[in-house]
């Protein structure tokens, strides 16, 4: 068993995929350009060596930096590969204090994931230029490759034209993966939670007596579609141009 210097034991990731074949306009993303992730400050040394031996030269940490202090980088830390910390929250915390947002209950998260796709949006812009001129593959990640890596997902299709159906479906694809998620996640979840104040067991237990919902997703895009004009609006105030958008495109698109 191989552990983090702060004693949490390395695993491989449960919630990690390539996101090549969604369908975009113009085409379908390429295999090997974009990865997202659940926490890759614990993975193995074995995941860590086979992702940098396939590719990957940038990571995008979207945790807090809290998190970060708490669970490090890992093996990924150590290796060639450009680290990017860019938080979208400033702590956990921030999570229990979105009106209509319950910590306990998935299905509710659509205000917190609007919350942070404006307020976080030039991080997001960021976010995008790093996977747009890394000289290889781009991993990003959170805790648990879910709420914020499933924003950071949704911008970066929206970004290349995909339509919602397809946003959701990538989305939701992490429903089957919850309890593992829980499982990788059980020995941060203490601290995790009790920045929260709750209790890790009660939100291990919650989170996995309710059935993955797709509603956040589609409550964050019926919320650009209706509140913008261009669901990118709010970026694109941050700084994303068109110049940007030309240059993930020409690569992202298989």
């Amino acid at each position: 068993m191989t552990l983090t210097d702060n004693g949490f034991e390395l695993s491989a990731p449960v919630n990690l995929r390539d996101m090549g074949g969604i369908p975009v306009a113009g085409g379908t993303l390429r295999e090997g350009f974009v990865i997202r992730a659940d926490d890759l400050a614990l993975a193995d040394e074995t995941t860590a060596s086979d992702l940098v031996e396939g590719g990957l030269a940038a990571v995008i940490d979207l945790r807090s930096a809290g998190e970060l202090a708490n669970t490090g980088r890992g093996p990924l830390g150590r290796m060639r590969v450009t680290y990017h910390h860019l938080p979208f929250m400033d702590s956990i915390g921030q999570s229990s204090q979105v009106p209509g947002s319950d910590v306990l209950d998935q299905s509710t998260f659509a205000s917190m994931y609007i919350r942070m796709y404006e307020a976080a949006a030039a991080r997001i812009v960021t976010s995008l230029a790093v996977i747009a001129t890394a000289p290889g593959a781009t991993a990003f990640h959170c805790a648990a490759g879910q709420d914020r890596t499933g924003v950071m997902a949704a911008s970066l299709l929206l970004a290349l034209g995909a339509d919602d159906d397809a946003i959701v479906e990538d989305y939701t694809r992490t429903g089957a993966n919850s309890v593992a998620i829980m499982a990788r996640l059980e020995p941060v979840m203490a601290s995790m939670m009790a920045a929260l104040g709750l209790e890790a067991d009660a939100a291990a237990k919650a989170s996995m007596g309710n059935e993955f919902s797709p509603a956040p997703m589609k409550g964050l895009l019926h919320h650009l579609n209706s509140s913008y004009g261009d669901p990118l609006e709010p970026l694109r105030t941050a700084g994303l141009n068109d110049a940007l958008v030309a240059t993930l495109r020409e690569r992202a698109i298989g």
